[in-house]
């Protein structure tokens, strides 16, 4: 009997915003794969370390995600992600992989969850605090109210664009591409404030859109608002 491949959500930094789910998964579980080379220098290992010490003495699988551009390295990488996850599958093993934030939001996990599935492998997704959720709690500050939308965009392929529309915006993934990014909601009139590596001892708020650095770090949020009293 194969086992199952889970992709748990660690939530976005802060050990105590962990689901109960996610805890108690990773504690059942023999053996954990986490995205990148070094299994123990991954943010999400880092979390969930925290929470549960034993973490360090389960079997630990590296699941290598290169971030470039060239697509047949990366749907190789995945490809090879994927064999090794179901090499554990197969002897009957329960594969738990830690992803940062959310399982269902620009997560790694997705990429193999298709590719495991496609091959006849079952895959269960268990959700984490969204990043811009942990953001927004941060600022003190809600997302949305009365009938507002919320738009939720990958910065890094927008620059080029406009935050056209009504509503509010997150812009996850701005960190490469901050000083475009800040120029396009300029344009847009918009208010705007960031936090960086939320929840985490290198946390950095920002309240205004004239204070956030243009070499802002990789786990950078930033939360756009018509509201001028944001």
């Amino acid at each position: 009997m194969k086992g199952t491949a889970y992709g748990v959500g660690v939530g976005p930094g802060d050990p105590e915003l962990m689901t109960l789910k996610a805890v108690r998964l990773i504690k059942n579980a023999h053996i954990i794969a986490v995205p990148g080379k070094d299994p123990k220098e991954a943010v999400s290992y880092k979390i969930a370390l925290q929470e549960i010490p034993e973490l360090k003495d389960k079997e630990l699988i590296a699941i290598d995600m290169p971030m470039v551009k060239d697509r047949e390295l990366i749907r190789a990488a995945h490809e090879q992600g994927a064999d090794l996850i179901k090499s554990y599958l197969d002897k009957g093993e329960d594969v738990v992989y830690l992803t940062l934030g959310d399982s269902t939001i620009y997560c790694t996990f997705s990429y193999l969850q298709h590719i495991l599935e496609r091959d006849g492998y079952e895959t269960e997704l268990i959700n984490g605090i969204p990043s811009f959720c942990a953001a927004a709690a941060r600022l003190n500050t809600s997302l949305t109210e009365w009938d507002e939308p919320l738009h939720v965009i990958p910065a890094v392929h927008k620059t080029d664009e406009e935050l056209s529309g009504k509503g509010n915006f997150v812009l996850m993934k701005a960190a490469s591409h901050m000083k475009e990014t800040k120029e396009m909601i300029k344009k847009s009139g918009k208010t705007a404030k960031a936090v960086i590596d939320c929840g985490m001892e290198s946390e950095a708020v920002y309240e205004s859109l004239e204070e956030i650095p243009d070499d802002a770090g990789y786990f950078s949020l930033v939360i756009a608002k018509d509201n001028e009293s944001f």
